[in-house]
């Protein structure tokens, strides 16, 4: 399989954001500010309704004895206390800072790529869309979420301003990772099986729910901006190793 096929949603996933991202920019700043926290609040609620879904699947595992929601809350607890010590939050910061005094950027800069790169690679559709791209060339799933991540990069680059389009370089990173990482190892990969057997499998199931929670949180976050109260957002940068600790948790919780 050549490349281009591996990576052809990846690049239509980093069209559309960037496409958004110029049309938000050029009515954004032809909109009046109440109109833009209200475009603000409604691509957040939308978010909240995507995270709760995301959520869900937490009521579809458990390991042993204990329910998914409790899995997820250990994940996230324990995560935080990593994510915090680590200072993920404020490394995303300086990386926003950094691109921001690079290419002169707007005030909002940093909380745009932060909040933009977060929504757009935090979902089940990255790893799955990934798989199914890098295995099979197929790349449905990402020209799905290529659609919802660009209407989300118009709204979110009317607020923030180009700070949301650099997002696409983490989307590039990320999803071209895993599909490029699918497809190098395709042989020994889930022993051959349909990538779509991931969206059962009590693992993926997990990290996200998981990833759900922390969706809700970046919800959360856009609403407050909507209503001009940033000083009381969710640290959810801090939260980000939940995920790669949610398959530990669950396999530890297996075996109790």
């Amino acid at each position: 399989m050549s490349l281009l096929a591996q990576l052809s949603g990846t690049l239509i996933n980093v069209t559309t954001v960037l496409i958004g991202t110029v049309l938000g920019l050029t009515l954004g700043g032809r909109l009046p500010e109440r109109t833009q926290r209200t475009l603000l609040q409604t691509l957040s609620l939308v978010t909240l309704f995507i995270g709760l879904d995301m959520a869900g699947n937490l009521n579809r595992v458990t390991g042993g004895p204990i329910p998914g929601v409790i899995l997820a809350l250990i994940a996230l607890a324990l995560g935080a206390v990593i994510g915090e010590a680590l200072g993920i939050e404020e490394g995303l910061a300086r990386l926003g800072e950094t691109l921001r005094r690079r290419f002169r950027g707007g005030g909002r800069f940093t909380e745009g790529f932060v909040a933009a790169s977060l929504l757009f690679c935090i979902g089940p559709m990255t790893v799955v869309g990934g798989i199914q791209n890098g295995l099979t060339g197929d790349s449905s799933t990402y020209v799905l979420k290529s659609t919802l991540d660009g209407i989300a990069s118009l709204a979110l680059a009317g607020a923030y301003g180009i700070g949301v389009g650099f997002s696409a370089l983490t989307v590039l990173l990320l999803q071209g990772g895993i599909s490029l990482a699918a497809g190098a190892f395709a042989s020994g990969l889930l022993g051959g099986a349909d990538p779509g057997v991931l969206k059962t499998n009590p693992y993926v199931l997990l990290v996200t729910g998981t990833g759900g929670l922390t969706i809700v949180g970046i919800a959360w976050n856009l609403m407050l901006g909507g209503l001009g109260w940033e000083d009381r957002r969710v640290r959810v940068g801090s939260l980000l190793p939940a995920l790669l600790l949610a398959p530990l948790v669950l396999w530890v919780a297996g075996r109790l």
